[in-house]
Parts: structure tokens; sequence; C-alpha cells
């Protein structure tokens, strides 16, 4: 076989060493009953926090469906959260990973990240088209007109507090989609989730089981509720034959060890992201402040009650399998780390209000 019948535009083409049906089975090109043509190159960067990573990936699922042949490369800071089977090149954001990216050609280039780096990838990317936001003149530009109306409710509290679209509808839009509730995707050890249902099961008796997702990361305290309400809200889901868990990392593990304790409820204490996937997929219901937990539980499709105090509510989506809790009172406090009331509302929130929302999302399964 000659170097002209090297097919550089397959999927299974990896750059300088044999691919897998040569090494499995010695196929060449030429010959090859494997070949897998890519029609449609597609670059996303999305960096982000997990969160924001897990509530990107939908566009999967659509971009697939729109285009056939579709290749998908991804630029982020958390590549162990992305599913390898639904994405083809996973790159870890460094320098090695933004010389081969702008050294690379694409069809679709999406910048879907508002931080400088990212946009100013995005304007130095090869692509046929660019979608998101890129830089231009110093500062921060929509690629294209569908992404000014993301932008505008970024810049200004008043729109984004107007805005009601969800964080779904307005990324497909950029996009030039509508968004049809094509779901998450994450990448779930499958072992470590059956370790984990074994487990649980075995401790529950049969029970649903109830993970209760105490921490939210530091960035906006507002979101905490205290350790009484978190401790409250396990006794009484415990009095109603439920199995509350506690779940949280390690910034929550003193507390979950200490709540634990007092309430007599299981903690089974904090793990690697993996694991922590694993454990929640073992979950029948989950409980969360809006967080990395929301966007998990969603991705695996768990029935969540979500507590949300200082953001736009109309930004969650939350698949039929959801209900919403916010304080009575309302929140002043849009997008803050400190309460301007001295005191947080997420106070205001009352475990009696989880447990009718837990309530309710059994019901209307019944």
């Amino acid at each position: 076989m000659d170097y002209s019948s090297v097919k550089f535009d397959c999927r299974k083409f990896r750059t300088g060493i044999p691919c897998k049906p040569n090494k499995e089975s010695g196929q060449v090109c030429n010959t090859c009953t494997e070949y897998d043509p890519i029609k449609k190159r597609i670059l996303i960067i999305k960096l982000g926090a997990l969160g924001d990573v897990i509530r990107t990936t939908p566009l999967i699922e659509k971009f697939k469906s729109e285009y056939e042949g579709a290749h998908f490369t991804w630029l982020t800071l958390s590549p162990a959260i992305l599913p390898s089977n639904e994405i083809d090149v996973i790159y870890k954001y460094d320098v090695t990973s933004v010389y081969i990216i702008e050294n690379s050609e694409f069809d679709i280039a999406l910048n879907l990240d508002k931080d400088p780096e990212a946009c100013i990838l995005l304007r130095n990317v090869v692509a046929k088209e660019k979608l998101g936001y890129t830089w231009e003149k110093g500062h921060i530009a929509p690629a294209t007109k569908s992404a000014e109306h993301k932008l505008i409710t970024g810049f200004f509290d008043e729109y984004s507090k107007a805005n009601t679209k969800s964080y779904l509808e307005e990324i497909f839009e950029i996009c030039g989609f509508n968004f049809q509730k094509e779901d998450y995707l994450i990448n779930l050890n499958h072992s470590l989730s059956a370790k984990w249902k074994e487990n649980l099961s075995s401790l529950s008796d049969g029970k649903q089981i109830v993970g209760l997702n105490t921490g939210c990361g530091p960035r906006w305290n507002t979101r905490l509720w205290s350790e009484e309400a978190w401790i409250r809200l396990a006794m009484d889901l415990k009095e109603m034959n439920f199995f509350p868990v506690f779940l949280g990392g390690e910034l929550e593990d003193e507390k979950n060890k200490r709540m634990a304790s007092d309430a007599k409820i299981y903690y089974p204490g904090h793990y690697s992201l993996e694991e922590f996937i694993g454990l929640t997929d073992a979950c029948d219901i989950v409980v969360t402040q809006v967080s990395m937990m929301m966007h998990i539980a969603t991705a695996l499709k768990k029935k969540l009650v979500l507590c949300n105090t200082i953001f736009n509510a109309h930004e969650f989506e939350l698949y039929g399998r959801g209900v919403l809790v916010e304080p009575s009172t309302g929140c002043e406090c849009y997008f803050g780390n400190t309460c301007v009331r001295g005191v947080s509302c997420m106070h205001d929130i009352t475990p009696n209000q989880i447990l009718s929302a837990v309530e309710s999302l059994v019901k209307n399964n019944d």
C-alpha cells in the first residue's frame, strides 16, 4: 500500500501510530472494512467550572443529529468529567493543547467561555464557521449576532434578571438550534456505580435513598444552608421511611462527619470526582443547592430538589424530574456572595419545604 492510500480523514486514524483495526486484525486503509470518514470537524471550547462543562454537553447530541460523521474536539480544564465514548478528542487546557488546536483546522469552532484566553483562542483558530464568543479590539465580542443576547445578560444585571430563557436555550440559540430537551452527558464509571448501589441497598433495606449534598463551594456563600437545617431535614426524612445520606467534597467532610454523628445519619465520606459520581448514581433523589451536584444529578437523570436563592430560576432545566424550592421572602442578593440583609435568605427555606418537594417527586412517580 502506498502513502496516497492512507485515510487521514478516518475517525480511527491516530497520528504516527497504528489504528485499532490495524492492531487488532491487521487491516490497512486500502482494504479496511472499518473505514469511518469524518465529515464535519467540530471544536468546543468550554474551559469553565465542572458544572458549566457538564451543562454544555447536550450540544453533542444535537450536533450529531444535525451533522452526519461529526468529529468532536473538546478543550476544557476538566477532562475527567466528559465521556470519551461520545467525544473523539478531549484536551486538557495547557500550552501543548492550545498549540495543537491553533495549528489544526475545523469546520465549526464554538467557544462558550467568556474568559479572555478562551475568546482569544477562538479568534486564532482556523475554522470555516465560528460561534460563541471571540476577541476584537481588546475585548470580548460575539462571533455571530446569535451570541449577543447571552453577552448582554452577562454584562448587565437588569437584563439578566429579566431573562426568561434557560441556559440551554441560550447556548442552543448561539449555535442556531432549538433546544428540544437533549440530555446531559457525563463520564460514569459503571463499576463504581454498581459498588455503591450494592452498598447503599444493603444499608437502606429497600427504602428510597435521598442524597443530601451539603456544600456548594466558596464562590457564593449565600447558597449555604445551616447545619441545624440539614440535620432536621435528614432526621425527618428518616422518620418518613427514607434513607438519607449526607454527601459532599473535602470542604464539607468535617461538617458532614459532625452532622452524621449528631443525627445518626449515614455519611460515606468524600471521594474522588469519579467515585462521587458513582455514589450519586446510587441515590434515588438528590437534594442540593445550585452547585456542581445539580448538574451531576441532572446528567444521571436523578429526581432533584433544587434550592435556589441568588440566581435567575429561568436558567435551570430540570427535564421534568425536579422541583425548584426558593425562599418565600425572596432574595435581594442577585449573584451575591454576601447578603444585604445580613443573614442569607437560604435560611428562610425550611426543612418542611424540602420534605414536601421530596414527597411530590415520589408521588409523581407512583
